[in-house]
């Protein structure tokens, strides 16, 4: 199979039916095979009836449904997982991403031989200041953090090599940052592709302002997973150390100064040296009691499950 289309929605019953009949049209054109792949993350509005439907008439349509919302990594992590195609192409629900890119993001995966490509919304149909300056700060901060040059980290439009997504755990909120998943996973090779964005048809954004702030809270939880997440003790560890240092540092100089200069001076619990020393001894070993508890629950952590499938189809 050459394709697999991975549509993680959110109550978006009244695009489907034209999103649907855009990605056939592209896909005949084109002499792809393919599978579409829905994930209902909790929908209320009939759009899983909408997926039944378009099931009955095109048997490469498959539908997952979550027994609830449960987020868009999920949904992504649950696409990927049943995904066939030797190329994987995720898309959003809401018609503002064009399906006619996927024939050149599918030949920049098979003929130039990148791992994934990422879309780049250059030209925007969004407010300025609730979108799109918030975002360009956002994606400015995920380049220099995480050393991947992207302009839109967060664009829905993505192409992968299917090794990458079989090889990567989307989880959480970490849906903004694959691109810096699939690095750390090995997949170096990362492309970027100018796309057409379009305003929205249908409906209204699922996400608000709290999508950055949370986004910044998940880039700092990446980057230390990048770093530690598999060495805990190796930052916990240091902070420990250099804390500790201070502590016994501390002490020490009111020990000599208290025996050998200042014998009869004020009592070693009335200076204020004594409780930095004291505090600071205390966090260093907080600090190494958390590396290890880190380096313990690393060891024993069982995979469970993220979120409960309802229904299938053709899956």
């Amino acid at each position: 199979m050459n394709i697999s289309v991975v549509i993680p929605l959110l109550n978006e019953k009244e695009s489907l039916q034209e999103l649907h009949d855009w990605i056939v049209n592209v896909m005949q054109s084109n002499h792809f095979s393919y599978e579409i792949i829905f994930i209902d993350d909790g929908s209320t509005d009939g759009s899983w009836e909408t997926i039944n439907q378009l099931s009955q008439k095109n048997n490469h349509i498959k539908g997952i449904r979550f027994l609830k919302n449960f987020g868009k990594s999920q949904a992504l992590h649950a696409g990927f997982e049943k995904a066939q195609g030797e190329v994987i192409i995720t898309m959003d629900a809401d018609l503002q991403d064009n399906p006619e890119e996927i024939p050149e993001l599918y030949d920049m995966i098979i003929n130039d031989n990148y791992d994934m490509v990422s879309g780049w919304k250059k030209k925007r149909y969004d407010s300025v200041l609730s979108k799109n300056i918030p975002s360009k700060l956002f994606n400015w901060a995920a380049r220099k953090t995480s050393g991947v040059k992207l302009n839109d980290f967060n664009c829905g439009l993505k192409a992968y090599n299917i090794n990458v997504v079989k090889n990567i755990d989307v989880n959480g909120e970490m849906h903004r940052y694959i691109p810096v998943l699939a690095k750390n996973a090995g997949f170096s090779n990362i492309g970027e592709k100018v796309v057409k964005h379009q305003a929205r048809k249908y409906g209204e954004t699922k996400f608000g302002m709290d999508r950055f702030i949370n986004g910044f809270l998940d880039l700092i939880t990446i980057w230390f997973l990048s770093r530690f997440g598999r060495r805990p003790m190796h930052l916990f560890g240091a902070l420990g150390v250099v804390m500790l240092t201070i502590g016994f540092a501390f002490a020490l100089y009111l020990g000599i100064d208290k025996v050998f200069f200042n014998p009869t001076g004020r009592l070693i619990t009335q200076r204020p040296q004594f409780y930095i020393a004291l505090t600071t001894m205390i966090i260093g070993t907080q600090f190494f009691v958390a590396g290890f508890l880190g380096e313990i629950i690393l060891r024993s952590k069982q995979d469970k499950k993220r979120y409960l499938i309802k229904e299938k189809i053709n899956l």
